[in-house]
């Protein structure tokens, strides 16, 4: 299916539960950096699904099938009018009651869902999973005032020169060996370089200026107003790119109704697609839903 955003085409899975008639909830969902709608959003809209939720997962634009440039950029602005236009185009559908939509987010999804279920209240429930409440005063205060300063300073050094060039510069999203990467480490290449994630829309690449992006987007001041929207945070206590301090410090913002639910993960993309976590967190995310849809 394809649902229209700033003009642009946005390619999605939409999973229609069998044998229910009639209108029902509706859950839109939104990933990990550089994510398709076949990799882990796939997998949780794949598996509420299963318990009688109309799902729609997709590509952000400039990823996977969705049309957009520039390719493989962060774009956190479009990445909430994506989510926008995918819950408008679900409100519309037939086997969905419009009164009765949630949004679900994973990894750096969670941080994009909470920013977006804030400010939009047709979300009348939450749910985020290993979620990233992306903060650029947490990020400026863990690396140094200066060192952040300079990123910046770097990355318009960048701007400049793809503006005087017209090419945009990319860099790796994950990488095994001293290849540069935006996501570094063995962790995110044990699912994005292997066939965990194998995918024919994920490509191993991201824009420079993506950087920036992440360093800016303030997604975790979707905390300050999520009340009265019912938010659930599931989250692994092993974490070593999306913090357990830094999770609880987001859900501490949050006003009532609100629970956590902690999993004694391994790491981070445990809850990915490794059914020991992700089965309770669906569980849990199934109950949450049930009681607020």
């Amino acid at each position: 299916m394809t649902f229209m955003s700033d003009g642009l085409r946005i390619r999605g899975h939409l999973r229609v539960p069998s044998g229910e008639p009639g209108t029902g909830p509706g859950l839109v969902f939104t990933g990990p950096l550089t994510g398709v709608k076949e990799q882990v959003t796939g997998h949780y809209a794949d598996a509420l699904a299963g318990a009688g939720y109309v799902t729609l997962a997709f590509d952000h634009r400039g990823f996977g099938a969705s049309e957009g440039t520039p390719r493989q950029h962060e774009d956190p602005a479009g990445k909430l009018n994506d989510l926008r236009d995918a819950l408008s185009w679900l409100a519309e559908h037939p086997a969905v009651d419009a009164d009765r939509i949630g949004c679900v987010g994973i990894c750096l999804g969670g941080g994009y869902a909470l920013r977006f279920a804030a400010f939009d209240p047709r979300v009348r429930a939450l749910v985020t999973v290993a979620g990233g409440y992306n903060d650029p005063r947490a990020m400026r205060a863990g690396m140094g005032a200066e060192s952040y300063r300079a990123v910046l300073s770097e990355q318009m050094t960048l701007a400049t020169r793809q503006h005087v060039t017209g090419e945009v510069e990319y860099l790796a999203a994950v990488s095994d060996d001293d290849t540069p990467a935006l996501m570094g480490g063995a962790e995110p290449f044990a699912y994005y370089g292997t066939d965990r994630s194998t995918s024919p829309g994920w490509e191993n690449r991201i824009t420079r200026m993506s950087v920036y992006s992440l360093l800016t987007a303030d997604l975790a001041v979707g905390a300050d107003f999520i009340s009265p929207t019912p938010w659930l945070m599931v989250h692994g206590r092993a974490d070593d790119y999306c913090t357990p301090e830094g999770a609880q410090a987001t859900f501490a913002r949050a006003g009532e109704p609100k629970e956590a639910v902690w999993l004694d993960t391994t790491n981070h993309i445990d809850l990915y697609d490794v059914p020991t976590y992700v089965e309770p967190a669906v569980a849990a995310a199934e109950a949450w839903l049930a009681r607020w849809l």
